[in-house]
């Protein structure tokens, strides 16, 4: 069974390869949508999430893609995604830093919410990769979603590139993503005896953002070096 008799026997399928093959940032989020909405599949709960998702798309494709993320995912330190179960994590920027950070919590177990005020990934600019960082990378699928990956004695990639390739491996592990929303402050939990319990939220813009209702545990400023978050300096 060839990739184009997978896209024709099945919408998933046909929908997922058109998610592997996705360039643009939007093109990413827009067809991810759709696989779960075609899937019937709430993208929500963390690593659940992903493993749910792999047990609908169990053909060849797909799971040569799954048992490198199987593979990453048994490590150790991961505790069989256990390791940080009850955590709750909000990461401000979807540039490389802010991805990766986000898919090695997933790997953990955390609930994790990202928000990132661009819906658009435009960095050209090419970085060259130490060997450990394209082992990671492969260990991650990297090749699955960008075919010239470090062929040959190629060591380099665009930031866009590399953007695209965690952003892709971050949804599939749970992460939820929100493009056009920017992070603004802190809100503390309210007062002991206050009755309305809680925990600390974001103040965002736009402020209908559904993002704004999520209680986090632990938040991750990867916007920057100049972007440093009220009360964090």
């Amino acid at each position: 069974m060839n990739t184009q008799d997978g896209e024709q026997g099945n919408p998933a399928h046909s929908l997922f390869e058109t998610f592997l093959r996705a360039n643009h940032c939007e093109e990413v989020l827009g067809s991810f949508q759709a696989l779960c909405g075609q899937l019937g599949l709430e993208h929500k709960g963390q690593l659940q999430f992903y493993h749910k998702l792999k047990s609908c798309l169990n053909y060849w494709s797909a799971k040569a893609l799954w048992g490198k993320l199987d593979k990453k995912a048994g490590h150790k330190d991961y505790d069989q995604g256990k390791a940080c179960v009850n955590t709750k994590c909000l990461i401000i920027g979807a540039g490389p830093c802010g991805l990766r950070t986000a898919i090695e919590l997933a790997f953990l177990g955390a609930r994790v919410v990202l928000v990132e005020k661009r819906d658009s990934f435009s960095r050209n600019n090419v970085l060259h990769l130490w060997p450990f960082t394209i082992h990671d990378l492969r260990a991650l699928g990297a090749k699955k979603f960008y075919g010239r990956f470090c062929t040959g004695a190629l060591d380099h990639i665009s930031i866009r590139q590399l953007q695209l390739i965690l952003l892709k491996v971050a949804l599939l592990l749970g992460v939820e993503i929100h493009v056009n929303v920017q992070f603004k402050g802190l809100i503390p939990p309210a007062a002991k005896g206050s009755g309305r319990g809680g925990g600390w939220k974001a103040a965002l813009q736009p402020s209908s953002s559904p993002v704004g209702q999520y209680e986090f545990d632990v938040l991750i400023s990867a916007g920057g070096g100049k972007f440093v978050p009220e009360g964090e300096g």
